[in-house]
């Protein structure tokens, strides 16, 4: 088995290496070769049994991916993309990343007839957006309401054409708001979701942008991975008619999180979050949709967090 991921330098591609590696397997084949790729050269963790290569690419630039796909590898993870607040910014730049690598990922397959190739790749809960129900399920409309939503909508109708013409065998998954992420904050705008957990928890100050009361669709980082890794699996056949679906994340409210934040660190970590509301960042993430009906993904076998604490304690014992 032959794996491509894409952004493998970034949080979800080295956890998915990890997870691959320590598996060594996938769909029931061996794993014996994994081909990492991202603008840096991506960190090669040692393997015995598993032939890792890292590639330093700009996968926006014509051709770059050529001499991956000519290895015709099984699976794709296509993970690498220009998050949200940076491809608000610069449109050029989410536009050339987000929709254009992606759309020549997907001629690359096709011109090398790798039509049974799994490309996985991760959308977003930005996909959607606009006047919404209470509930969403995974045929709402898309009606994104910033650009990263909108390229990440338009690669998900490309890569279910695609699939539809037997010219790849696509699955896109809808990543809810992933917490808590280790490290320092980022460009996306649901950065600060993290950060307001993370950082008093380890005794630093974090910024509150948003209002209490705005709610948001979370998962916590292993059950991604896990997902990622079941995306691989599942038949190709199960995923039709249309092969994008938002993963069985959990609703919660900026106040819950602070609550829980001060239920398991103590008041003095409440005392750690500053208040200062930011137009642009709530402005973004007001515009998503914070609850989904997700049998259809828990029917094709993903799995999803219990609650909040569950995330929380998952986060400390990774600290510890």
């Amino acid at each position: 088995m032959h794996i491509v991921i894409t952004g493998a330098a970034g949080f979800l591609g080295q956890r998915l290496v990890a997870r691959l590696l320590a598996r060594g397997e996938l769909k029931g084949q061996p794993l014996h070769r994994l081909t990492l790729v991202d603008q840096v050269e991506p960190e090669l963790p040692f393997s015995d049994a598993v032939e890792v290569e890292g590639l330093a690419l700009d996968i926006a630039e014509p051709g770059a991916l050529d001499e991956v796909l000519d290895a015709r590898p099984q699976v794709i993870y296509h993970l690498a993309a220009v998050v949200s607040s940076a491809a608000e910014e610069d449109l050029d730049l989410g536009m050339e990343v987000n929709f254009d690598a992606t759309r020549a990922l997907l001629d690359g397959c096709r011109e090398r007839g790798l039509a049974t190739t799994r490309l996985v790749m991760a959308s977003s809960v930005a996909a959607y957006g606009g006047d919404l129900p209470a509930v969403l399920d995974d045929m709402t409309a898309l009606q994104p309401q910033n650009s990263y939503g909108t390229q990440k909508a338009m690669c998900e109708l490309l890569i279910n054409d695609y699939s539809r013409r037997g010219l790849v065998d696509g699955c896109v998954l809808r990543l809810p708001t992933i917490i808590v992420r280790p490290g320092r904050p980022n460009a996306a705008a649901s950065s600060f979701a993290s950060s307001l957990l993370r950082e008093p928890l380890n005794g630093e100050e974090a910024v509150c942008p948003v209002a209490a009361e705005l709610a948001l669709f979370v998962m916590s980082p292993g059950k991604v991975i896990e997902a990622l890794v079941h995306g691989a699996e599942v038949p190709g056949e199960a995923l039709a008619p249309f092969r994008a679906f938002m993963l069985p994340g959990i609703t919660v409210s900026v106040a819950e999180m602070l609550e829980t934040l001060r239920r398991v660190g103590g008041e003095q970590a409440l005392a750690l979050v500053r208040h200062e509301r930011d137009p642009r960042i709530e402005a973004i993430v007001a515009g998503w949709p914070a609850r989904f009906d997700s049998r259809r993904a828990r029917a094709l076998g993903f799995g999803g967090d219990r609650d909040l604490d569950e995330i929380v304690q998952a986060f400390l014992r990774e600290r510890a």
